[in-house]
């Protein structure tokens, strides 16, 4: 009897032991299952400050010539002004920085004034474009032709960014002499 109490309780104390376990377990697992609802990881960024431009198409040499008048007393004709090329640029700044795009020259001609206008942003791009300045005239300090670009991109290419008009007027008849394939270079700088 001894032994088959003992066998008995042996028995029953490891069920009791196995009902426990099987209690605390599903306890755990509930636990889990109900007490996380949300969970976090961190996640490191990087974003450069971005400053990049060009001009489209890029093809090197604007020709412009003046005509002679066929008539004494008469003045030169101006040549057309051109409306080929286009800025384009790609920008990322600093919290509450702008930049503005500048252009100069590197020489000045006596008599004529070198004009230079960056139209409205054409369609396409996103961000905080520029503004165009209007017209002005090109000296060899620079001079803002774009200002307020914020984190933005015009597009890349032909019709896309600021239309460059530029154009040559006589500002004083007594400086002009006669030249032939005077070559002056408009240099473009997007600055913070």
């Amino acid at each position: 009897m001894i032994v088959k109490s003992y066998t008995y309780f042996a028995t029953k104390g490891l069920q009791i032991l196995f009902m426990r376990f099987c209690f605390v377990c599903m306890l755990g697992i509930g636990a889990t299952l109900w007490a996380q609802t949300s969970g976090s990881r961190n996640v490191n960024l990087n974003l450069q400050e971005i400053a990049l431009l060009d001009i489209e198409p890029n093809t090197s040499t604007l020709n412009f010539s003046f005509t002679a008048p066929s008539e004494a007393g008469n003045t030169l004709t101006t040549p057309s002004a051109n409306t080929t090329k286009w800025l384009n640029y790609t920008s990322a700044v600093t919290v509450g920085n702008t930049r503005n795009v500048t252009a100069h020259i590197d020489a000045t001609l006596p008599g004529v004034a070198i004009k230079i206008q960056a139209g409205a942003v054409a369609a396409g791009g996103g961000g905080t474009l520029g503004v165009s300045a209007g017209q002005v005239t090109l000296s060899t300090t620079p001079v803002n032709i774009i200002t307020g670009i914020g984190g933005a991109y015009t597009g890349n290419g032909t019709n896309r960014g600021h239309q460059l008009t530029i154009s040559l007027e006589v500002s004083d008849f007594s400086e002009l002499s006669q030249t032939t394939n005077e070559v002056i270079t408009i240099t473009y700088t997007i600055t913070d």
